[in-house]
């Protein structure tokens, strides 16, 4: 098994110079921290930055699971469009090069925030980020998926009945103890489904860490990890970025707990009211983004939890993966209360 923390560049520099242009001298490569599903590596030439490589895992993985071909063929649809992406430059799918399937981006040279509180801004600049985050998200949504050759990204319609299905798979595939919160998830989703049928482009993870702005305004540049996209509803989406102000910092990174006018961050209301005029979605249905928000919440259990079984399997990509999957049952409980209207909608 490949050490994800290193890269065997031995066989990958003659196959960057064959596929990518302008690739002379000696390659290095460094593993980026964090990340708990495809190890990614910032690829230099003769010690300067110029590549990415995003590789999947090694080990046994789920069908459909770390789908880089799938990155791949998002970011070159979206490469010229409104949507900025740290652009593809190449695919390989031989796994004797590195070990796995992986490809080759542009480095994104800009900031990156970890913590959605952006504690080394002020107010005006943290409102900004905010803001230029909002608009890119419906900048996404408003892209015909037929347009940029993406019509068959996804199955058309019954959006959330699928997710519900696959997320509800996967968990069961990855299940190594009894959380009672997604059992009653796993009735409650399929039986309360609001039938809501449009389809886009949906990003799947979009959140502040998944982004690269600009190092001198708050710009976006790069839309990050676009492993779990796909063609589904709009709302989902916003569901997911939106699961931030839900959660707290210890452990997440999260919202709940901060005082949001005094950092400058809009509330989830305001937030959600901003998005919806820019991209014409009009006033959002409180049960709608009930259950999108309870949908978010249970995909997210599910992923943890199949970080967690990865990691006890020994073949997860970060050495705190246990810890962050661990916390499936707390994401599963507070998805419950949503649900269950114990937390109300925020609207």
């Amino acid at each position: 098994m490949t050490d994800v923390r290193t890269l065997d560049t031995s066989r990958l520099a003659p196959w960057l110079r064959d596929h990518v242009a302008g690739v002379n001298g000696e390659i290095g490569a460094e593993k980026f921290a964090g990340g708990q599903s495809n190890p990614t590596y910032l690829l230099s030439v003769d010690e300067e930055p110029r590549f990415v490589l995003r590789r999947k895992p090694d080990g046994v993985l789920l069908p459909s699971a770390h789908a880089i071909e799938r990155e791949y063929r998002v970011t070159n649809a979206l490469k010229d469009s409104a949507v900025p992406v740290a652009r593809p430059l190449a695919l390989c799918e031989d796994a004797g090069i590195v070990g796995t399937p992986f490809f080759i981006m542009a480095y994104a040279r800009g900031r990156n925030f970890w913590d959605a509180r952006l504690p080394d801004l002020n107010p005006a600049e943290r409102a900004a980020v905010y803001d230029e985050m909002n608009r890119v998200l419906a900048a996404l949504h408003a892209i015909d998926p037929a347009e940029v050759g993406l019509s068959d990204y996804g199955k058309p319609g019954n959006y959330f009945a699928r997710q519900v299905a696959r997320w509800t798979r996967q968990y069961r595939a990855t299940e190594t103890q009894r959380i009672e919160a997604m059992e009653r998830l796993i009735e409650w989703l399929p039986a309360n489904d609001p039938g809501l049928e449009a389809s886009r482009i949906v990003h799947g993870d979009f959140r502040n860490d998944n982004m690269i702005f600009a190092e001198d305004e708050p710009r976006i540049i790069a839309v990050l990890d676009w492993e779990l996209s796909t063609l589904g509803h709009p709302l989902a989406d916003v569901a997911q970025h939106v699961m931030a102000w839900r959660v707290p910092k210890e452990g997440y990174r999260g919202l709940s707990d901060a005082d949001l006018p005094a950092l400058g961050i809009p509330s989830e209301a305001d937030y959600l009211h901003t998005y919806a005029e820019r991209s014409g979605a009009g006033a959002i249905d409180p049960f709608h983004w009930r259950y999108a928000l309870t949908l978010a919440m249970f995909r997210n259990a599910a992923i943890r939890q199949g970080v967690y079984h990865r990691a006890i399997s020994g073949n997860a990509s970060s050495e705190a993966a246990a810890i962050h999957g661990a916390r499936a049952g707390e994401i599963a409980g507070l998805a419950w209360r949503i649900a269950s209207g114990e937390d109300d909608a925020h609207l």
